[in-house]
């Protein structure tokens, strides 16, 4: 009888060796099972904003959907008017101007924009540089294309940037493309003109292509930035962005990228392969989305702010350390003395009290001294998770 591995290795493309299934889709049908168990979970790890988009934004898909010129296909590179709607919204609040014709491609969210920058750049043993801690997703789609990350620390004692001194030692013969994200998930390290400016001056000396993830620009932050706006930015770098976060738009899956018109047309030839265009409906929202004013982007900061400060509260009391300057939607913290890592801090959490962490070491090694934990839960629920753990805070006292 053949084993089941051996029949798995058979039939699964080698490109799928080394790649496991995504961490949170594990706990989280984990935790569904808890739950079913009557153990009411307390999800304080998941990035997933709990609140709607403005209701503008809504009415407006309404009305677009109920159009029956509306459901067919669409153009691969989106609509003019939401590449408009793209280019003015960098301009106003990153200062960056793009040629909404030849500059800007809409996304189907973002995370498929790493997909496809890989897919579009990477040949068979290409290397990427790969920050750890870093968003997991950078790593699995350089390995699907064929390519193999190079991981470079991020630390604390750094300020959570590259070491360039030790870059700058390293064999850079191979490297393709690095990625980088500021503001940083997931230790929430800001963004700066400094930062952005020696990375364009790294990847300009060593010919390297910087992909630039950000996601997070507006949460926390009261000056959202774009490595774009760097003088020579554009010949050296792509950048990411997406609604998800900034305008609690996740499951509507509008994101886009940004950078010269050669790197748009390389990447749109593998991306017109991939799919048939995007929803038209949801695209017209989309561009009312980016047409909000900076009343949409304050009231969330101050839910976001007050969401923070429990979480800090919480933190405190169980002897957490942690920067109170940092920005994003999550909260970054090294665990308690007495725990070996962050792992074994939120599964005693996770099994013992209902509360749900997110253990750092899911984002490279350099995360293993450090919880995660996301401010997508009302003020109340982080109230109830307190006092929940509380045990554990005065075992710590």
């Amino acid at each position: 009888m053949i084993h089941e591995t051996n029949i798995e290795a058979k039939r699964t493309a080698k490109r799928l060796q080394g790649i496991g299934e995504y961490y949170f889709s594990a706990k989280l049908r984990e935790i569904e099972l808890l739950n079913k168990e009557g153990k009411g979970i307390i999800n304080l790890g998941i990035g997933n904003p709990d609140l709607p988009p403005h209701p503008d934004v809504i009415w407006q898909l309404h009305q677009e959907s109920a159009q029956t010129t509306a459901h067919g296909y669409q153009g691969y590179k989106g609509t003019l008017d939401l590449r408009k709607a793209f280019a003015a919204w960098y301009r106003k609040w990153y200062h960056v101007d793009l040629d909404p014709e030849t500059e800007l491609l809409p996304l189907m969210g973002s995370k498929e924009g790493i997909m496809h920058i890989c897919m579009t750049y990477l040949n068979e043993g290409d290397q990427v540089l790969v920050p750890n801690p870093g968003y997991p997703a950078y790593a699995s789609a350089v390995k699907l294309a064929g390519g193999v990350p190079v991981f470079y620390a991020l630390q604390e004692q750094q300020q959570w940037m590259p070491d360039f001194n030790a870059l700058q030692q390293s064999d850079l013969s191979k490297v393709k493309l690095m990625f980088v994200n500021y503001p940083h998930m997931p230790t929430g390290k800001a963004a700066s003109m400094e930062l952005f400016e020696a990375l364009v001056q790294f990847a300009t000396q060593h010919q390297i292509l910087l992909v630039h993830d950000n996601p997070y620009s507006f949460i926390l932050n009261e000056e959202p930035l774009s490595i774009l706006s760097v003088a020579g930015g554009k010949s050296v770098a792509l950048e990411l962005n997406s609604l998800s976060k900034s305008h609690n738009m996740a499951g509507w899956r509008i994101g886009m990228l940004a950078g010269d018109r050669v790197s748009i047309e390389e990447v749109l030839r593998f991306k017109s392969n991939m799919d048939s265009g995007m929803f038209l409906p949801l695209q017209l929202a989309a561009v009312r989305a980016l047409s909000l004013d900076q009343n949409w982007y304050a009231s969330m900061n101050a839910m976001y702010r007050a969401r923070r400060e429990a979480v800090y509260t919480m933190l405190s009391a169980l002897g957490c350390s942690f920067d109170p300057a940092q920005t994003g939607m999550f909260v970054w913290a090294r665990v308690p003395d007495g725990y070996a890592d962050g792992y074994a801090f939120s599964d005693e959490l996770l099994y013992h009290y209902g509360v749900f962490l997110t253990p750092g070491g899911i984002f490279g090694s350099e995360g293993n001294a450090y919880i995660r934990i996301s401010l997508c839960k009302a003020v109340d629920q982080i109230d109830i998770a307190r006092t929940r753990i509380s045990p554990v805070a005065v075992l710590l006292s």
